[in-house]
């Protein structure tokens, strides 16, 4: 009778550490898949900036922020003013 007590024991502590590691698995796989859309996310979002910068340093919109926000032109021989260096006389 006593051994029959002894082994029901072993028998519900074994079913029940199988329960708790069924539920562990299915929680980490569950973890395991969040980060996994959490990463393809974020690719598809470094993606989406990497186009952007490069959409963002084209030459011509450059150029065009430069003559409308910083009002500048494009240096032409008749507008472009030459400086010289000239040593300093000696005392």
């Amino acid at each position: 009778m006593r051994l029959n007590l002894v082994l029901l024991f072993a028998v519900m502590a074994s079913a029940m550490y199988l329960v708790g590691v069924q539920y562990d698995s299915r929680r980490i796989f569950t973890e395991l898949d969040k980060a996994r859309s959490e990463a393809h996310r974020l690719e598809l979002e470094n993606e989406r900036l990497q186009v952007e910068k490069r959409a963002q340093t084209t030459p011509a919109r450059v150029e065009r922020l430069a003559r409308e926000k910083l009002q500048m032109r494009q240096a032409k021989p008749g507008i472009t003013t030459y400086v010289t260096y000239s040593e300093p006389a000696a005392p």
